[in-house]
Order: structure tokens, then C-alpha cells, then sequence
């Protein structure tokens, strides 16, 4: 028994560390979900909403601050984590800081701008911003090709990877429980992922309060949504889950060393993508021009409905992780145990979903 919960990345069966990450994972899941319907009345009553656009599919006002209780959930649950087990690594603990300052600093810049707009300059600049906070910390890609150029580039690709994926869930964010769910699908991977590995130590505690909120969230954003992410949810969700895929201290020596952290987050890069190069071929700004040219625009043309769009989006984001975890040649073991927590996970929220719907709440 004892080595079959090692490879599930338990390494010390009668220790405290991993009752304290299931603590932290259940903390940040219920202080979510049971702290989202006094922010969504609070967000109603503020005019904190979204209203009907190009982008969104919703037809009248829907709160937007769903995004501020993720956080306050994460932040609850690594905190009280902390008290029951100190972090005694300083490194460990400067990494989880800096990650926190950074998504901090996203939470405010897309709180303000779904509220009253930001130029997209302006987002661009903050979200440098918290791309080199992790670098200085050493939250980064390495790459060592032998060339003088190699700490630049490491640099760039860091940058690209931060900025970009900050923003890929962010576009993505356009269907009830989709950035949410697939947010939630990738932290439990990756939490499987940092478990094997006892440089990612950082990466542990944070994604399982991670994917703790999201899961928490999806419980009111499956549709009909009755609360959105907003910028800031999306944004914090993307960030830290950029971050923490670096966590393992990746060396780059040839640029197939990207494809093991992309695996894990590919559906929103394989979409934002092609809507950027669409809309540059076409002369727009990929940042600040709406329009309904993502994958899930093209699935609702074809007549699915929300739901069952952000169901088939769930499956090919977990399918891409299961792979990524088969690509690393993790123990099978874990690959099951990930694709069975991910998916009950699913199951649970949608149900109390449709039992809400049912009984008119």
C-alpha cells in the first residue's frame, strides 16, 4: 500500500503533507462557493456587471466579480495552510509569495478594467510587470543552447509564456464554465504533476487551493452562470497556472522542452492563437477587438448548446493533460488517480448545478 501511495506522489503516507493539501483544496472549495453569493449580490447592487456584447453570449446584466472570490478563497486557503505547516524553505516561500503579489496585482488591473476599462497598453505593461516578478524570483525558463543569447531568451520565452496564457484564459472566458473549468482540469493535473517532484513543492499547496476555488466557482458559472470571472478571475487563474507550470525549473535545450508544460494548457493556446492570427491578418488588435471567432463560437454556430459545449471543451482540455502527465512518463497510477479526481470533480459541481436548476433556485 505503502508504494502504491508513493507513486501517487504521497510520499510519506503517515506525515502531514498531503492531509494539508486536501485540507487546502477543500478550504479554498468551500469558502468559494459558499462566499460567491454574497459577492454576486453585493456585484448587483454595485453595477460590478457585465452587459450584453460582442464577445459574451449572455442577454442581460451578469456579475462579473466571481474573479475577486477566487482569489480571496486562494489566498484563505494558502494562509491557513501556512499556520498548519509552515513553509520552512525560503525559496519555496518567496515563490508562492511572488506568485500571489503578481496575481494580486491582475486581480486589481481586471477588476478596474471590467468596471471601466483600461487601455490594453496599459494591461499589457502590468502583466510584464507580474511576468518578471516571477523571473526575479526564479520562476522561469532556463534555456541553455550554449549561445550568448541564451539568458535573453530564456527571458523572452518566460515573458511570452507568462503574458500569454494570462490572456489566453482571459479570451477564453467567453462561455459559461469554460475558463473555469478548464482552469480547474489543468491545476489538478499539474497538483499530480508537483506532487512526484520535490522541487515543485511550491507549486503543491498553490494549485490544490487553486483548483479548490475554481471548482468552487463553477458551482454558480456552469450554465445558466449566474456570477462570471470577469478580467480579474481570468486573469488570476491564467497567471498562476503559467506560473506554477514553471515551477519545476525547466531547462530548455532544445525547443521540444516547451511542449511538456504546453500539453497541460494547449486548448487555450491552440485557441488564442488562431484568433490572434486571424485577427492580425485581418488589421485588428488581438487585445481589444471582440468578436465570436473562438472554438466555442464555432460550436455554438453548429447548433450545441452552452452546456454541452463547455462539456466537449472539458473533455479535449482533459484529454491534452492526460497526455501531458503520459508525456512526462508519470505512474500510471497518478494518471488514473488525476483523471478520476478531475472528473468526479466535474460530475459533482454539474450536478448540484442541474439540482439547483430543478428546483428553481
Amino acid at each position: 500500500m505503502s508504494a502504491f501511495l508513493n507513486r501517487l506522489g504521497i510520499a510519506d503516507p503517515t506525515g502531514p503533507g498531503w492531509l494539508t493539501v486536501v485540507f487546502v483544496f477543500l478550504l479554498a472549495l468551500l469558502f468559494t462557493w459558499r462566499f460567491l453569493p454574497h459577492v454576486r449580490r453585493f456585484a448587483l447592487k454595485a453595477g460590478w456587471a457585465d452587459l450584453p456584447n460582442e464577445r459574451r453570449l449572455n442577454r442581460e446584466p451578469l456579475p462579473n466579480a466571481g474573479g475577486l472570490a477566487v482569489y480571496a478563497g486562494v489566498v484563505l486557503a494558502l494562509v491557513a495552510a501556512a499556520f498548519l505547516r509552515p513553509i520552512l524553505v525560503e525559496q519555496v516561500l518567496i515563490q508562492v509569495l511572488a506568485i500571489l503579489l503578481g496575481g494580486a496585482w491582475l486581480v486589481l488591473v481586471g477588476f478596474i478594467d471590467d468596471q471601466f476599462g483600461l487601455p490594453p497598453l496599459f494591461r499589457l505593461f502590468v502583466q510584464t510587470l507580474a511576468a518578471l516578478l516571477l523571473v526575479a524570483v526564479g520562476v522561469r525558463f532556463e534555456a541553455a543552447f550554449g549561445t550568448p543569447l541564451d539568458p535573453a531568451l530564456g527571458l523572452f520565452l518566460t515573458w511570452l509564456w507568462v503574458v500569454g496564457l494570462t490572456n489566453a484564459l482571459n479570451l477564453m472566458d467567453g462561455l459559461d464554465g469554460l475558463a473555469g473549468g478548464i482552469a480547474y482540469i489543468s491545476a489538478m493535473s499539474l497538483l499530480f504533476v508537483s506532487a512526484q517532484f520535490p522541487f515543485w513543492a511550491a507549486g503543491t499547496l498553490v494549485l490544490s487551493a487553486l483548483a479548490g476555488a475554481a471548482l468552487g466557482f463553477l458551482r454558480h458559472n456552469l450554465h445558466p452562470s449566474r456570477i462570471i470571472l470577469g478580467d480579474a478571475g481570468a486573469y488570476f487563474l491564467g497567471y498562476t497556472l503559467a506560473a506554477t507550470a514553471l515551477l519545476g525549473n525547466l531547462k530548455l535545450t532544445t525547443f521540444l522542452g516547451l511542449l511538456p508544460p504546453a500539453l497541460f494548457l494547449l486548448l487555450p493556446i491552440l485557441d488564442t492563437t488562431q484568433v490572434v492570427l486571424k485577427r492580425l491578418l485581418k488589421g485588428q488588435n488581438p487585445l481589444s477587438t471582440p468578436g465570436k471567432d473562438h472554438l466555442h463560437h464555432r460550436l455554438l454556430a453548429r447548433g450545441l448548446s452552452q452546456r454541452r459545449v463547455a462539456f466537449l471543451l472539458w473533455g479535449a482540455a482533459l484529454l491534452f493533460n492526460l497526455l501531458g502527465m503520459a508525456y512526462l512518463r508519470m505512474p500510471w497510477e497518478a494518471i488514473l488517480a488525476s483523471f478520476l479526481a478531475t472528473s468526479l470533480g466535474l460530475a459533482w459541481v454539474t450536478y448540484r448545478r442541474l439540482r439547483a436548476l430543478w428546483r428553481g433556485e
